[in-house]
């Protein structure tokens, strides 16, 4: 990480603000320690979620893998718990 790419991370963060409240992206999470991205997006196809990829200011750092997810479950993903009164 040089200081041309850390110059582009508040960008680069206002875009993915953007995509998350369009409900394009649904999980955003970052590891510093391995330097590695997980975003969980809801496209059509992979060109789309390319398509989306491409916008950061980022993207021409970036080495990724593009894996359709059939299976995504976790308490974000379920009701909430009944609570009676």
């Amino acid at each position: 990480m040089n200081d041309e790419f850390m110059a582009l991370i508040p960008e680069h963060r206002a875009y993915v603000n953007t995509l998350i409240e369009k409900s394009v992206i649904d999980q955003y999470v970052v590891t510093l320690q391995s330097q590695k991205i997980w975003i969980t997006m809801s496209a059509k196809n992979k060109r789309e979620v390319k398509k989306q990829l491409s916008g950061s200011p980022l993207y021409k750092y970036w080495e990724f893998e593009i894996e359709e997810l059939n299976v995504i479950d976790g308490q974000l993903h379920r009701l909430p718990a009944v609570q009676l009164n």
